[in-house]
């Protein structure tokens, strides 16, 4: 027979663990099963060359709201990302310079970049952030590439590799791989483009002392024993007594389930019956963007003695951006750097030997023959991880938001979906996994509570 809960919640990362939480809160009895052997999702700290480091998810900015709070409930405090000194950037063709914050570009390039930025930020705000396939422009913004949109109304090379390498930090993936109204909704999710890519006041201004997968962690350990590990679920039947949920670890019977995990990772799920082809379609045609974070550890923080935030940006190289990746106390010198969109598929599934050769070339480039002598490294490669399939978020590409946007959040019966894809604000971050898990179980809450309601009345 199959054990008996009033939710079962599927996937163990920052969505499915916020949903639970509130959930148990109010009373509810769940489950969580989680695929892996661990919490957390594409959050995961190790240790590495004898310190705490993040191979997944990292930073959080001021306006993240939702996760901060949580941070702050488990005890959890941040500390502000290293950003004095001058940054690195390589872009359409010129050398490496150190230029504050502002890259060196022909003038006219320069001016054609920042008037790009402008036109895109007035765009982003037409765009309705709970139901962008609602905007005015929303057929043909969808209809596109943003990489059609940048051949036609971007003409210098530089500003178009500022695109470029915006696009791949933010997302992990290729302006072709986006349309024009996903891209557009996905910088108004978070406020403006400058917001997703900055460090101060930004998307990367702060991060979480000893690392971010302690919020999932501390999370599991509040729930009472409701977490179940290794337990990949295989299928989800609605029954007339309710939602069977089959698992590695058996099955649970439960009036209603939260799907926590991106879309592309549900299309593993058998349902019985089957999704509404809106749904099933997502599914199929929303990807995970490609990242490989790799970190290089190293005995002190030797760039900065040379006046250097360790900061690149690169239209170049295959590793970009990099970031001071160093803990708070400057214990190490760590600097992390990223594989995205077709470098990232380009070495899913190489040794890490092999692209550790590379990052170290890459990073003595930029930063010097100290630079070739990391005490440590790691990488994680997340296009080769089963349970994730990618990274940051799941992506839309031509027409999948203006057809199969609204199943993003509608519950299919007794099936509700949370993850930070179905966010609206923060959407692809940690703070919009956070508010989407607990969106969805107030869905649920709403609904168990209107069905208990009668019943007491009736007594």
């Amino acid at each position: 027979m199959p054990r008996r809960v009033d939710v079962v919640i599927v996937g163990a990362g920052l969505a499915g663990l916020s949903a639970a939480r509130r959930l148990i809160r109010h009373g509810q009895t769940v489950v969580v099963l989680e695929a892996r052997d661990r919490v957390g999702g594409r959050t995961l700290t190790q240790t590495v060359g004898g310190i705490p480091v993040d191979l997944g998810a990292q930073w959080v900015g001021p306006q993240q709201t939702r996760v901060l709070e949580l941070a702050h409930e488990l005890g959890v405090t941040t500390f502000q990302q290293y950003d004095d000194g001058s940054r690195i950037f390589e872009l359409a063709g010129r050398r490496p310079r150190l230029n504050g914050v502002v890259p060196r570009l022909a003038p006219h390039a320069l001016l054609e970049a920042q008037l790009m930025i402008r036109r895109i930020d007035a765009m982003q705000r037409s765009v309705p952030v709970d139901a962008p396939w609602t905007s005015h422009k929303a057929s043909a913004w969808d209809a596109v590439t943003l990489e059609a949109w940048k051949r036609r109304n971007v003409l210098t090379k530089g500003a178009r590799a500022v695109l470029d390498v915006a696009v791949r930090a933010i997302f992990a993936a290729e302006p072709v791989d986006l349309s024009l109204l996903f891209f557009l909704f996905y910088v108004r999710a978070g406020g403006s483009l400058y917001e997703l890519a900055g460090v101060r006041g930004g998307a990367q201004e702060q991060r979480f002392t000893g690392g971010a997968q302690q919020l999932s962690q501390r999370m599991a350990e509040g729930l009472a024993g409701s977490v179940v590990l290794d337990a990949a679920v295989t299928k989800i039947a609605d029954h007339e007594d309710g939602l069977h949920v089959t698992s590695a670890k058996g099955t649970w019977h439960a009036p209603y389930a939260i799907v926590a995990m991106s879309p592309a990772l549900a299309a593993h799920v058998e349902f019985s019956p089957a999704l509404p082809e809106a749904r099933g379609e997502l599914h199929r045609s929303m990807p995970m963007g490609a990242v490989i974070k790799c970190l290089a550890v190293y005995e002190r923080p030797f760039w900065r003695d040379r006046g250097l935030a360790g900061e690149v940006a690169s239209d170049a190289s295959p590793l970009s951006p990099v970031f001071d990746a160093s803990p708070p106390d400057d214990s190490r010198g760590v600097l992390a750097g990223f594989f995205e969109g077709d470098a990232a598929r380009e070495r899913s599934g190489r040794s890490a030997g092999e692209r550790q050769a590379t990052v170290v070339q890459e990073l003595v480039r930029y930063f010097g023959a100290e630079a070739g002598d990391p005490i440590d490294y790691a990488d994680a490669d997340w296009p080769a991880e089963k349970w994730s399939g990618g990274g940051y978020a799941g992506i839309a590409g031509p027409g999948v938001l203006t057809r199969c946007g609204p199943a993003l959040r509608e519950p299919c019966g007794r099936i509700h979906w949370a993850g930070t894809e179905t966010a609206t604000r923060w959407a692809g971050y940690m703070d919009g996994a956070v508010s989407s898990g607990e969106r969805a179980a107030a869905e649920v809450i709403e609904r168990l509570d209107t069905q208990v309601a009668p019943r007491q009345a009736a007594r």
